[in-house]
Formats: structure tokens, sequence, C-alpha cells
């Protein structure tokens, strides 16, 4: 291994660099000229709703798990273990309460923009502020996405830093404004498969050069990079089963939930049960992804061990570690550090795309056309428009995350935890509780952002004077300390008071401040006066009694599934409406849901 910092590419490496740029762009323009041709928001914004659930699947992991995954995860595994790993135990619940929960409810509503629902439940300033709330998340967290990329540039090329973030974002505005929806679905599923052979590269010949794979796990094992399961209850730890395992599931919630960015891919789907079907397939793809991400931090630890580029000072921040290893082992194999700088680049572009496709949607439909009337026409040219302002717009917060003193991937999640937090609960009190009304969901979503914020920045305040060193270990004392550089935290010096308020594990922000809006919302609802059943729009409420009881009822008769096929509990709703049988839920949830042949509400609405 070459011991010197600065590392370039050979003109193998530009020229592959360049041809996935090139390819990823060709697909963009082939949907751009072909079929529609992009003339009409339907299709911009939601590609006709024909796309099929395999590559609605890979667009919604690449949407959220592209450069972020690929360089902040290594290096949270070789800095502090396998700890981070346990966040795949959240997957499941947060991929399996979307797809029979929030699906059903959206889909069946026929939804343009999913804070139309807001309107449908609760009021038209309650959907302004979910809309702005949205805006003001996606086009921080479009900070992280574009900077990325261009930190890695500049790691292993030393291109200069902002001539990259102009180029992703030139790039990427360019790209969404010509493709709609349609191009950047099928370029995350090029970009994906390009992505996750880049990382098998770097592991097997990472391995290689660690001198094998025994050797690679005796090094990794001794130096205490594999972790076991941290059952600590204290909220304050960074990384524990349960800050990772259960305020993971809240965080995956506000993503692949009530995220527009995704909900937009659920509706563009061609039918109900392949919106299903998408994000019960996306489950095992992001585990994939999970597993090359750790693997790639533990085969970058067997290499370097406690000699890190960073304390070497080859790099000035270990959100560069990934790209340096890149350069560093893959020297010798021209071509292959291209592929992989290539594939992030690639994949920045496609989040980034996402985001802005789902921002111009949000604005058109949300902000601009309730109150002006236009043309199919000029409405997808405004569109157009709004992706190429927003990618204006996050291009200047690049910088702003260029002065964050936290790594990639921390700062990425905590901004969908801060912002994201309150957007879940605000949904979830409209879906779940029939009683809350329309002051309560205000009042209760600025409590939620004030609580947010509170934390976040003053957590973010309060770690500033404290020198930036290699965090401690999660693991539970199962191997013996490596560095002097870690310490050892004893129950006296806990945090306490707003310090213990403020050193709040990161991963528990989206459950404090979901769970912020739900408790006031529903406070200040019954102390101005609950909505009573009959003014609750229908399909706006899921009916959580009616299914725990057909679930009991189940579970304590299993025979009565070999009697007559099973049936969803979203069907029922035709049988509830003739007689209540023992199994029907309250009355206000039996006559706020949906059945999937109804007609929606949405057409009521003011002129959406």
């Amino acid at each position: 291994m070459d011991p010197s910092g600065q590392k370039y590419f050979t003109i193998i490496d530009y020229v592959i660099f360049a041809l996935l740029l090139v390819a990823s762009m060709a697909i963009g323009l082939y949907y751009a000229f072909t079929g529609g041709r992009q003339s009409t928001t339907q299709e911009f914004m939601y590609a006709d709703r024909s796309m099929k659930c395999l590559p609605l699947s890979l667009s919604l992991m690449a949407t959220f798990q592209s450069a972020v995954a690929i360089i902040g995860t290594p290096a949270e595994v070789y800095a502090n273990g396998t700890q981070y790993w346990f966040i795949g135990c959240s997957y499941i619940l947060g991929l399996l309460i979307p797809a029979h929960i929030f699906i059903p409810v959206f889909y069946r509503l026929h939804l343009t923009s999913v804070y139309q629902y807001l309107e449908l439940r609760f009021c038209k300033a309650v959907r302004i502020c979910g809309t702005v709330t949205f805006i003001f998340q996606m086009v921080i967290y479009m900070g992280v996405g574009i900077y990325t990329p261009a930190l890695a540039l500049n790691a292993v090329t030393g291109f200069h830093l902002w001539g990259a973030v102009l180029a992703t974002g030139l790039v990427c505005t360019l790209y969404t404004a010509l493709g709609g929806l349609k191009a950047v679905v099928w370029t995350d599923v090029f970009q994906t498969v390009v992505m996750f052979t880049g990382q098998l590269a770097v592991i097997i010949v990472g391995i290689h050069q660690a001198g094998g794979l025994s050797d690679a796990w005796v090094k990794v094992r001794d130096g205490g990079r594999i972790s076991g399961i941290d059952l600590n209850p204290d909220p304050t730890v960074r990384h524990t089963f349960w800050t990772l395992g259960v305020g993971g599931v809240f965080l995956m919630l506000s993503l692949y939930g009530v995220n527009q960015a995704q909900v937009q891919r659920y509706l563009s789907s061609r039918t109900e049960r392949e919106a299903i079907m998408s994000c019960y397939m996306v489950l095992p793809c992001l585990q994939v992804a999970l597993m090359l991400s750790c693997l790639m931090g533990l085969v970058m630890y067997a290499c370097y061990g406690n000699n890190s580029p960073l304390e070497q000072q080859y790099i000035t921040s270990k959100d560069q570690m990934m790209l340096y290893f890149v350069m560093d082992m893959l020297q010798n194999f021209p071509g292959l550090p291209g592929l992989f700088v290539a594939c992030l680049f690639s994949a920045s572009l496609s989040t980034i795309s996402s985001a802005f496709n789902s921002l111009a949607t949000v604005t058109m439909v949300d902000l601009i056309k309730p109150h002006y009337s236009m043309t199919e026409a000029r409405a997808t040219l405004l569109s157009k428009i709004l992706a190429l302002s927003y990618g204006i717009i996050c291009v200047a917060m690049a910088y702003v995350v260029h002065l964050m003193n936290s790594s990639v991937l921390q700062a990425a999640l905590s901004i969908f935890g801060m912002v994201g937090g309150p957007l879940l609960g605000l949904f979830c009190l409209g879906i779940f509780f029939p009683c809350a009304n329309s002051i309560g969901a205000v009042i209760g979503l600025a409590a939620g952002l004030i609580m947010s914020f509170w934390v976040g920045i003053g957590g973010f305040l309060s770690r500033m004077p404290s020198s930036v060193q290699v965090l401690p270990l999660n693991s539970t004392n199962t191997v013996p300390a490596v560095s002097g550089n870690i310490t050892v935290i004893d129950a006296a010096s806990r945090p306490v008071g707003l310090n213990g308020l403020y050193s709040l594990s990161y991963m528990w922000y989206s459950a404090l401040n979901s769970s912020t809006v739900v408790l006031i919302g529903l406070l200040i609802s019954f102390m101005t006066g609950p909505t009573k059943g009959d003014d609750v729009a229908s399909g706006t409420v899921y009916p959580v009694m009616r299914t725990a009881r057909s679930l009991v009822h189940k579970l304590v008769k299993p025979s009565a599934c070999c009697t007559s096929p099973p049936e969803h509990t979203i069907d029922d709703h035709k049988e509830i409406n003739g007689n209540v049988t023992e199994d029907a839920g309250t009355e206000e949830e039996t006559e706020t849901f949906l059945p999937s042949n109804a007609v929606s509400p949405v057409e009521h609405e003011t002129s959406v």
C-alpha cells in the first residue's frame, strides 16, 4: 500500500467514470424523448402510474441508501465496530407498517401529493404546514447528498471541492428536469447494480490485501470491532440495540411511510398490490446494502488496524476514509477505483434527483395548483422550472453541511429525525386517532418542531467545545480496549437534566419528536373539542381496533384459515357496512376507511 496521502485517477479510471455517468444520463434522456416525452404532470411526476414492483423496490432503496451509506457506514464500523449493523432489525417493522397501513390508505385515496391527505383529514392549513416542513427537510438533506460525492472526488483526485458541488448540482438538475420520475426510477436500477458491484470489488480485493479471510477475521476480532448486543437502556448512549432497533423503526417510518419521495413511488405503481410488494422487496435489498457497507468497514480495519489514515493526517475527515481506502487498495487494479467512485457519484445523483422531483411535485400540487388554474402544458413546464430552482437552492445548502462538525451519516440521519419525526407524528395523529382535530394537528406539529430543534441544536452546541476524537466502542466489554484514545464513562459522569436531554442519541430524535406531536395533538384536541366520527373524511383513518380483533380472532381460531381463504383486513369493509359483527371496530373506524374499490374523496378537494 502506498502511504502517500494524495491519490490520483489513471486514464482508465477517468474513462470508466465518464462512461458510467454518460450511461446514467443516457437512460434519463431516453425517457425524456420517448413515450409521452414528459409532456404531462402525470407522466413527469408519477410515470403514468405504470411502474412495476421490482424497479420500484430498487429505486426505494437507492433513494436514501446511496452515497450516505457507502461513505458513512464503513467509517462508522471502522471507528466503533459492528454495533450499527443492528439497525437492520428496525427495517422489518419499518417496512411492514408502511406496507399494510400507510400504502393502503394513501393509494386508495388516489393522492397526487401525500400532503393532500392532511387536507382531507384536517384542513388546508395543516396541509400547507406539512408541505413547508417537508420542503425544509429535503432541502437540508440534499445539501448532504450534494456534498458527499464532492467530498469523495476531492479526497481521491484533488478535484476542487466546490467545483464538484456545482458539477453535481447542475448535472442532477438537468437530469431531473428532462427525465421525470420514470427516468429516475430506471436509472436507480442501473446505479444499484453498479453500486453493489463496486462494493463487492472493494471487499474482495480488501480481504486479499489483508492476508485472506481468516487473517482478516482475526484482525477485526482482536481489534474489538465485532460488537455484541448492547442492551444498555440508556438513551444517551449513541448506538445500542434499543437506539438502533427501536429508535430506528421511527426513522424508517419517517423515510418509507410518509416521505413524499417514497410515497410518490408507491403511487406510481400499477396497482396497490404491486406497491405493497415493492415495499416487501426493498427489505432484502436494504439488508444486502447494509451488509456490504458494514463489511467494507471491517475490511478497512483489517487492512489499516489502528493506523488510521486520519491519524496519519493523510485525510482530514473520517468521511474521506472509504474513498482513500478504495484508491489505496485498488491502485494496482486500473479501472476499479473509477468504477467505485463513479457508482458513488451516480447513486448520489439519483438520490438528489428523487428529492428534486418530489419537491417540485409538492410545490406544484400543494402550493400553486390549488390557487392558480393553468393548462397541463404550462403546469408541466412550471414543474420542471421548480426542479431547476430547487437544484440551485440545494447547492447553496451544501455549504451549510460543510460547516457541520459531524459525520455525513449522523448528519443525514439527524436531519430526518429532527424534521421527519414531527411529520411522522402528524400523519400518525390523523391515521390512528379519529378524535384528533385540526387545531391539535397544527399545535402538535409546532410543538414537535420546537422540541426537535431544541434538542438537536442544543445537543450540537453542547458538543462544540469538545475536540473531535475517535468515539468509544459501543461493544459491551466483549473485547479488550485497544487504543488509549478510548475513554470509559462511569455512571457518575452521565449527563443529567438538560445536558441529559441534549445528550440524547440522534437515533431517538424521530421517536421523541413524533411522540411529542401525537401527545400534544391529542391533548389540544380534547381541550378544544375532539372531532366527531361524522366529520372525519372517509378513507382517512385506519381501522386499528377492527384489524386487531381480526388478528386475535385468527390466532385464537386457526382452523378458520382452513375453511375459507384468508382475506386482507382492509377488504372487510363491505361486510361491516351491512351488519356490524363482533369483529368490527369502532363506528368511527368502519366509516372512515375506504375499501379498495371505493371512490376517493380527493376529487372533492379544493382545485386539485
